[in-house]
């Protein structure tokens, strides 16, 4: 909310691939046309919020809820079919990453089952929207990961991506 209204950035957008929904982000975000937030998460699943109907006042929130299970050929699906396209049409000036690696399948807290490269691939989709919407402006920060081994693995796939970019 800060690149928008004290920077001056007209079309900010968060993308959150943590397993858990982002609540507060989405809050803050679903009231106001010029936020977009993207997220996929474990459903049901703490905070018990991002339902698929929770669609914002400006139709921009875009939740992908996964069940326990799932996996990398849903998470991908639900990328090319939904978050990227409202992420696309959303057509940001700046993207923010909510880079959480608690969705791999060590991760002890959640069971979406994640491997390293479902990583790699959506930084290089997101850095592709990126490219397209607002040259290449992104910001990634980093959300969660418990299990250290994957959280490594994961996050050096992901900042490999975003070197090349």
């Amino acid at each position: 909310k800060y690149a928008h209204t004290t920077l001056g950035l007209e079309r900010v957008a968060v993308i959150d691939f943590d397993v858990h929904h982002g609540n507060g982000t989405q809050h803050s975000f679903e009231h106001d046309a010029g936020l977009f937030y993207g997220s996929s998460h474990q459903w049901p699943a703490y905070p018990g919020t991002g339902a698929l109907e929770e669609t914002g006042k400006f139709n921009n929130i875009c939740n992908f809820p996964m069940s326990p299970g799932e996996g990398s050929a849903a998470f991908r699906k639900g990328y090319r079919d939904d978050i990227l396209p409202s992420l696309r049409a959303f057509n940001p000036d700046f993207l923010l990453i909510s880079a959480g690696f608690d969705a791999h399948m060590r991760d002890p807290l959640a069971q979406i089952n994640l491997q390293t490269d479902d990583y790699d691939w959506v930084t290089g989709e997101l850095l592709s929207v990126a490219q397209d919407c607002c040259s290449g402006h992104v910001v990634s920060l980093l959300e969660g990961g418990y299990d250290l081994g994957a959280l490594k693995e994961s996050s050096q796939a992901h900042v490999r991506v975003l070197m090349q970019a």
